[in-house]
């Protein structure tokens, strides 16, 4: 029979792992046997990566934030549209926008090799990349979570569905996270990875020229480059150091210069102004809640076991 206080002990485990997202099925630890040489060979072609475009840091995390929100961390963004395939590569929030996928090759063939044979999922590379860019940019780091493996699936219409909007207001944008079993703290939080990176013109086009939450300058100048026809691609900083893992897109939401809609929604006079305000001043705070979050994002629905598969290529299923 199972005392009393060995139940409670358990009890207060599952408790412990549920408050900080880590999964019972996932752990830091799971290539230090099979393949100590997983993680420092991705760390390394991540860094040479972010190191020849700083701009890449910013397109890796994407992938893995977009990967988790449809169907979980399972890899199925990555997977190349076939007959039977329906690709979330041609989903609108990734057409022609989301990038990075020939660097995920080079990891996928570098780590294969280190390893001697594909033993790492395309879903967790996509998680410690996630991560090595973050460092890369002046970041924070934290324990990545492991032993996702790969989806056989992929859904460009759920993709369509569960990919928050760069449009959405904040009621939209909590009801959004907390269909993947987020937090309010972690969509603030998350939403901090605005701190690097561009976006495309045609995303922010109606913030510059319509909404009335915004400095009249920093609109001003958006404009110059973004017109109100035409120039869809034309990028522009997500905040002024775009290269730099900072505080300043928190800062930049005080004085109204969120680029996006949905960026400027979290200081908006809601429920989040607080978080925002608190982020701002305090780069510590800003960095462990992101950690967190990040944990938390990335145990979303994983496939584990023998579930799914660890493909050989990440563009497609085996």
């Amino acid at each position: 029979m199972v005392s009393r206080g060995c139940f409670f002990l358990q009890a207060l485990l599952m408790f412990a792992l549920a408050a900080t997202g880590f999964s019972a099925s996932l752990n830091p630890y799971y290539y230090d046997k099979v393949c100590p040489q997983a993680l420092p060979t991705i760390r390394k072609v991540v860094q040479a990566a972010v190191q020849q475009e700083r701009r890449m840091g910013a397109s890796l995390l994407r992938l893995h934030f977009h990967d988790c929100f449809v169907n979980g961390c399972d890899g199925s963004i990555l997977l190349d549209p076939t007959p039977t395939i329906d690709s979330e590569k041609n989903a609108l929030p990734n057409l022609n926008s989301a990038r990075g996928f020939n660097v995920v090759d080079d990891i996928k063939a570098a780590v294969d090799e280190a390893c001697g044979h594909p033993v790492v999922s395309c879903a967790d590379i996509l998680a410690v990349a996630a991560r090595d860019s973050v460092v890369a940019l002046g970041g924070p780091t934290w324990k990545v979570q492991l032993g996702r493996r790969d989806s056989t699936t992929a859904s460009r219409t759920q993709a369509n569905i569960d990919i928050p909007s760069p449009f959405m207001d904040l009621p939209a944008l909590i009801s959004n996270f907390q269909n993947v079993g987020l937090s309010v703290r972690d969509l603030v939080a998350l939403s901090g990875a605005h701190t690097i990176g561009f976006a495309q013109c045609r995303l922010f086009r109606n913030r510059i020229y319509n909404d009335t939450n915004i400095d009249p300058v920093f609109a001003k100048n958006r404009r110059a480059t973004c017109p109100a026809t035409g120039g869809d691609s034309n990028l522009a900083p997500l905040d002024m150091t775009a290269s730099a893992f900072d505080t300043k897109y928190f800062s930049n939401l005080l004085k109204r210069r969120g680029l996006l809609h949905s960026d400027q929604a979290i200081y908006n006079g809601g429920v989040t102004d607080s978080l925002v305000k608190s982020y701002s001043q305090n780069a510590e705070e800003f960095w462990e809640a992101f950690a967190e979050s990040m944990i938390r994002m990335g145990n979303i629905k994983p496939l584990t076991g023998d579930q799914g598969q660890i493909r050989v290529n990440c563009r497609k299923v085996n």
